[in-house]
């Protein structure tokens, strides 16, 4: 594949109906806009070079104008110009089986039962999906939104379980909608309204009104002001007690407890490292800190994270939630985030973890003919580990840029990926969302997941002068149709590029806590 500086790009902005493009490329190869949005127009030839930036528009308070680059080149063929045929990899169980029965081998083979109809035949209702010549059913956009859309609304009484979880719900549904081209700016007004409520005045979000900050709602809440967008929305969070808070969180060894007096885990440095970065806060220290340390006075908020990742590294080469623990792939995926907003992976990632034992263990992960991703070692696939573990591989790309022999194609199966997610991951009812595995109910966390997975499958980020580009895979036969292609979202931040910029750069323009 040409070097990225080398594709022809396609640049557009939903909000001005324009399009910059640096060749002819017919409409019908562009991703898809949302129900709520209309195509742009017919691109046509322009003398612009090969290396346009992204149009975005100069008001960062709606970053929804602000869309991400999508590059294209020579168009994939139609199904109906290629030669049709599902590989016997997706539709036939494994070659080798363990004869050892055990209660963990009984139910995957009960899984592998239930998931195989789905991939080698056509068994979802007619009257709800289209399928292609790959065997593949098309994205079922509209009823997605929806599901998303009521998830946001008012929800039955069982939910008052996961109260604590409500800035949760606001993060899943509206990056959900944001990848299936929803305008989410609708909810500015009450997102901000509901953050306001959620914030505790020592610093940090609560999952409600009077509930104790944590690092995982205050991440959840942070993203969703920036998914929605809005100088407003970003003036309600309390920047300064915010670092004071983290402060208060950070531990000597390198990391972070995700609430005062809770645990320390990966998550939590994660969850910081976004944080930081995307409120553009300082890195010093208070006296007050646990992790203070008067004769060393360089030791920061990030100081020591790469330390603290580097332990939770196991001998499976996974990592763990803390030094000792079991691998699990969400902890992978936030070890590469927190590496990676450290400096660049090429560097931070090789120099901090065994590359190749991680990889090796991530690769263990998908499972044929699933072609899911599961989470952990003999345990069974789920949708959500599409983003957790599929979402790890453009890390791991970004990591091995300047290796000997860099990456040019995909570290993981996408086809696999693509069709576990189209074939079994949506709900087969009129009800919509997206759903860990056939036999399962949809969810907002599924949702929001599934679909993120989706987006690694269908696009390559390239890190190029530590600005993250997004490109089309051009390798490979594409097995969905062009139609089901959903938005990009940051590889590390996991919410629209535009958004990251948004909120980056309005508070790198303020300066300290002015």
């Amino acid at each position: 594949m040409s070097p990225p500086s080398q594709q022809k790009r396609v640049l557009f902005s939903w909000k001005n109906k324009e399009k910059t493009t640096s060749t002819t490329m017919p409409t019908s190869q562009l991703p898809p806009p949302g129900p709520s949005q209309q195509p742009p127009p017919q691109a046509t030839t322009s003398s612009q070079p090969d290396d346009l930036e992204v149009v975005t528009d100069d008001n960062d308070s709606d970053y929804s104008s602000i869309d991400s680059e999508i590059p294209f080149s020579t168009p994939n063929l139609p199904p109906s110009m290629t030669t049709m045929m599902i590989d016997s990899l997706f539709t036939t169980p494994p070659p080798l089986h363990d004869p050892l029965i055990t209660p963990t081998s009984t139910l995957q083979d009960e899984t592998l039962s239930d998931i195989l109809p789905f991939l080698s035949s056509s068994p979802l209702p007619p009257d709800l999906f289209t399928y292609n010549a790959y065997n593949v059913p098309s994205l079922r956009r509209e009823a997605h939104i929806a599901f998303l859309h009521a998830s946001l609304g008012r929800l039955p009484g069982k939910f008052v379980a996961a109260d604590a979880s409500r800035p949760w719900f606001l993060y899943w549904c509206l990056s959900g909608l944001a990848m299936l081209g929803e305008d989410v700016s609708r909810y500015r007004e009450s997102v901000k309204e509901t953050a306001r409520s959620m914030q505790n005045g020592s610093g940090g979000f609560g999952g409600g009104g009077g509930q104790l900050s944590h690092l995982a709602t205050s991440y959840a809440v942070v993203l969703a002001l920036a998914i929605v967008g809005g100088e407003e929305g970003f003036e309600v969070i309390d920047r300064r007690q915010m670092w004071r808070w983290l402060g208060g969180l950070k531990q000597r060894d390198g990391g972070f407890e995700v609430c005062r007096g809770g645990e320390e885990d990966i998550r939590g440095a994660y969850c910081a490292a976004v944080i930081i970065t995307l409120l553009d806060l300082p890195l010093d220290l208070t006296p007050e800190s646990p992790a203070y340390k008067p004769d060393d006075p360089s030791f920061n908020l990030l100081s020591g994270v790469a330390d603290y990742v580097r332990r939770c590294q196991t001998y499976e080469g996974g990592i763990s939630s803390s030094p000792s623990a079991e691998a699990h792939g969400a902890y992978a995926f936030c070890a590469l985030g927190c590496l990676s907003l450290l400096g660049p992976p090429s560097i931070t990632i090789p120099q901090t973890l065994n590359l190749p034992s991680l990889l090796s263990w991530l690769s263990s992960r998908q499972y044929a003919p699933e072609g899911g991703f599961s989470g952990r070692t003999n345990k069974l696939v789920d949708g959500c580990y599409s983003h957790w573990v599929g979402a790890c591989f453009p890390l791991i790309e970004a990591a091995l840029a300047n290796s000997p022999t860099p990456v040019n194609d995909s570290l993981f199966s996408r086809e696999g990926l693509i069709r576990y997610i189209l074939n079994c991951c949506q709900d087969e009812t009129k009800r919509g969302g997206l759903r860990d595995k056939p036999g399962k109910m949809s969810d907002a966390y599924h949702s929001c997941y599934v679909l993120s997975g989706l987006s690694a499958g269908m696009h390559q980020w390239v890190l190029e002068d530590e600005e993250w580009m997004v490109l089309p895979y051009l390798e490979g036969e594409q097995v969905f149709e062009n139609a089901d292609r959903v938005r990009p979202v940051h590889p590390v931040y996991v919410i629209p590029q535009g958004a990251v910029r948004a909120m980056r750069g309005y508070f790198r323009g303020k300066g300290g806590f002015n």
